[in-house]
């Protein structure tokens, strides 16, 4: 009995051997309280770019660029409510490290004391102001300008999709309705477009929502009604028990905001990688 059973024991343990390792879970943006750290622990280049804006001040821009020998999508990430904060810029690292150039302006540039952005107000209540001045038209035309100047950086392929967070995830799901649209628009916890310009969306939007995020998610169903009459993609995730901003807040809610980080974020890399490429 023991020798009939040797073989069998033996294949099976080299099945076991030879089985290939699960994959490692794919990395997230850092949460809000460890942003500083990794960024400053990234191997890759970010830098900062003021890129003009005839008759204002320049868009003072942080660029991260992938480690990669071929051209690349770009992505433009838009800030929350609270501007161009280090946990945006680590975003835009994480976006390099998944193989995109990162592009995330500071919407507040020139709007601030002395002339300055998100870096030159007192508190993050001032920077919030500052952001709320900002009307749509002035944002998307903003937000256009700096479009114009990523497509065409040397090391880009041409094409670009946007990620937008909170406020930014409003200005992500509106600059869908751009004239030319993005490749794809990807938002987090931000508002649909208001009912007469969601008629103009023409680039697939993918969204992440809060489960406990009812302001926002009562914007949902409108946009999927609106957007299937026009045949627009679009794609809407609520994670259960997230709050609104899980994706910076990654501690909090008893672990579901974590949970809605780990489920959502390789959602957004597949559909950027899909569109860029």
């Amino acid at each position: 009995m023991r020798s009939a059973l040797l073989p069998l024991l033996l294949a099976a343990a080299f099945t076991l051997s030879a089985a290939p390792a699960s994959a490692a879970p794919m990395p997230l943006p850092p949460a809000e309280d460890s942003a500083l750290a990794a960024l400053n622990r990234s191997p890759r280049h970010g830098e900062w770019v003021d890129v003009a804006y005839p008759g204002h001040a320049p868009l003072r821009t942080w660029v991260v660029y992938p480690e990669r020998s071929s051209k690349a999508g770009v992505v433009l990430v838009i800030h929350e409510i609270f501007g161009l904060t280090d946990w945006i810029r680590s975003v835009a690292d994480r976006l390099a490290g998944e193989g995109f150039i990162a592009v995330a302006p500071d919407l507040i540039s020139g709007l601030g004391p002395g002339g300055g952005g998100t870096d030159s107000t007192a508190s993050r209540d001032d920077a919030v102001k500052l952001v709320r001045l900002l009307t749509p038209e002035e944002s998307a035309a903003r937000l256009s300008t700096v479009r114009d100047w990523a497509v065409k950086l040397p090391s880009a392929n041409g094409k670009l999709a946007t990620i937008g967070f909170c406020w930014g995830g409003g200005r992500s799901f509106a600059a869908a309705a751009m004239t030319p649209p993005p490749r794809g628009c990807v938002v987090y916890y931000g508002t649909a477009p208001d009912s007469a310009q969601i008629l103009h969306v023409q680039a697939p939007v993918l969204a992440h929502y809060g489960g406990d995020d009812a302001r926002v998610n009562a914007t949902i169903d409108a946009a999927k009604a609106a957007l299937a009459k026009a045949k627009v993609p679009y794609d809407p995730h609520i994670y259960a028990g997230a709050g609104h901003g899980f994706l910076r807040q990654q501690t909090l809610r008893e672990g579901a905001n974590q949970k809605a980080a780990e489920q959502s974020w390789p959602l957004t890399i597949t559909f950027l990688r899909n569109h860029l490429k």
